[in-house]
Formats: C-alpha cells, sequence, structure tokens
C-alpha cells in the first residue's frame, strides 16, 4: 500500500484553506487551487504549498486528491469536468471529498473514478472554521476498509476525532442527519431567546441554567451569544446549512419516511435566506423567529 506523500487540495474557501494549511504543516508535499486564484496564493504564501492554474495540474504526480467545495455539482466539474483532476490521476489513487453532498451523487462519482481505477472516500466534517483552523474537526468517512487506513494519516492532520462509518456514501449521510439536528436545534435556541428578550428576562443567567440543565447543547454554547448580540459573522453561512438540510430531507424522503420537525426548520432557514442572510453565519436564523 502506497503512503501517500503528494496531495491537492481543490478548494480554498473558509474551511478548505484552513484545512489545506493543516495538511502542509503535517509535512505532506502539498498543490492547492481555486476558482478565484488570489485566495490559493495566499494559502501558498502562508504554506509554502503550490499553486496550480487548474484541477488537473495541481493533481499531477499526487497520490490523494481532496475536494472541500459547495455541493456535488462543483465536486463532478473539479473532478470530471474540463482540465478536471482525475484526468491526471494515476490507478490506485485516492479522492477525498470533504465537501456535503448528496450520498446519491457521491456513489456516482465514486461509479466513475472507480471506472479509471480510482479509489473515492466521501469525508465530509463537522465544526466550523475555527476547529479547522486548529485542526479538531470530527471527520465521518465512507470508504473502503483499506482506502480508510491508508487516507487515515492524511485525514489525522486535519481533525481530531475520525470515524469510519460505513461504505462510499455514508459519510455524507451521517453528515446531513448531524447538520440538520444541529439546524433544528439553534432554531429552536432562537426561539427560546426571542421569547426571553420579550420577557425581559436577563440573558445571562437563562443560558447559565440552559447551560447546567438539560436544554444544553452545542448550539447553545456556540451560537447564543451571536444570536444575543446579533453578531452573524460568517463561522458557517445560513445558505450552506439551508442547503444540507434540503439534501437530508431529500434523503429521508426517498427513503420513505417523514421529517416534520426539520421541516419546520428548514422554512425559517428559507426565510431568513430570502430576507438577505444567506452569506452570514446560521445563528442570523433568529430574525426569522423574531419576525413571525
Amino acid at each position: 500500500m502506497q503512503p501517500i506523500k503528494r496531495v491537492a487540495f481543490l478548494g480554498m474557501g473558509i474551511m478548505g484553506s484552513r484545512m489545506a494549511a493543516n495538511v502542509a504543516r503535517a509535512g505532506f508535499d502539498l498543490t492547492v487551487w481555486n476558482r478565484t486564484r488570489e485566495r490559493a496564493e495566499a494559502v501558498g504564501q502562508a504554506t509554502g504549498a503550490q499553486v496550480a492554474d487548474t484541477p488537473s495540474q495541481a493533481a499531477a504526480g499526487a497520490e490523494a486528491v481532496i475536494t472541500m467545495v459547495v455541493d456535488s455539482p462543483q465536486v463532478e466539474a473539479i473532478l470530471l469536468g474540463d482540465n478536471g483532476a482525475a484526468s491526471l490521476l494515476s490507478e490506485g489513487s485516492l479522492v477525498i471529498d470533504m465537501s456535503t453532498t448528496a450520498a446519491s451523487a457521491s456513489q456516482d462519482i465514486a461509479r466513475r473514478l472507480g471506472e479509471q481505477g480510482i479509489h473515492f472516500l466521501d469525508a465530509p466534517v463537522s465544526g466550523s472554521s475555527p476547529k479547522a483552523e486548529d485542526g479538531t474537526l470530527t471527520i465521518m468517512v465512507g470508504a473502503a476498509d483499506e482506502d480508510f487506513e491508508r487516507a487515515k494519516p492524511l485525514l489525522d492532520s486535519m481533525g481530531e476525532l475520525i470515524v469510519h462509518v460505513g461504505p462510499q456514501g455514508h459519510g455524507q449521510l451521517v453528515k446531513l442527519l448531524n447538520n440538520t439536528l444541529a439546524a433544528v436545534n439553534a432554531a429552536a435556541l432562537g426561539e427560546a431567546i426571542t421569547a426571553a428578550r420579550k420577557a425581559g428576562l436577563d440573558m445571562d443567567a437563562l443560558v447559565r441554567v440552559v447551560a447546567a440543565s438539560s436544554g444544553n447543547s452545542t448550539m447553545l454554547q456556540i451560537k447564543s451569544k451571536p444570536m444575543i448580540e446579533h453578531d452573524f459573522e460568517p463561522l458557517f453561512r445560513l445558505d450552506h446549512m439551508l442547503k444540507d438540510v434540503r439534501l437530508c430531507l431529500e434523503t429521508i424522503s426517498e427513503l420513505g419516511t417523514q421529517a416534520p420537525v426539520a421541516q419546520e426548520a428548514c422554512a425559517l432557514y428559507e426565510k431568513a435566506s430570502e430576507n438577505g442572510r444567506g452569506d452570514d453565519d446560521f445563528a442570523s436564523v433568529i430574525e426569522s423567529v423574531e419576525d413571525v
């Protein structure tokens, strides 16, 4: 099993740029690419990584390619489109998609890459930009056992908890369910804060009590302050959360079951997006509740 030394990282957004920096710090020979070249150049200047003009150029000679972009059409385009990374990957190379996409789309890309002898892992992440920066993401991986073991040292450079959740596509399913739980929780937190404000409650006291009680959650810990202060500097954009919830609802429908609570939360995120909060942090969903 050939060890991974050379890595191409495609997608230098809020998350990808920080994750790529950790790959470089771990000693991998890194080449980066981004549609907006300036973002890739900034990572290159900070880490010493090479900067490529195209995905295929970035992938040339790499044992592993990581993609971290918005959705499955982008993943497909940079892997299999014109100047796509797969065109210059050798048989036996790994592609690790760390974006959040539909499981069915992920499995289709895996099949098409497999026809070229390229191994595919879906490895979406949990944790916003601070965890991406300090390398403490949770990474859920759908892959064959041997591919997971080969990729593990590379994944360790970006994450604290790396979980092999099952075959291809299962990483995406776990991620979508997790993000939908987070979205529902954040919407409920927005409801509680709005009611507390209208009642004239002491917000600090409310948060202290809930944090020590059964209502405590990660969302309370990281989103109560932004919601209370209406500070929506994006750590994870609302439109990205909305995309994930919609994908989850589509998958749940395909499975023949229902998710009425998630449907209601989705409507609140849609309202916030329509009101211009799509590029803000998903804590801004509170405004949908305040406007009801």
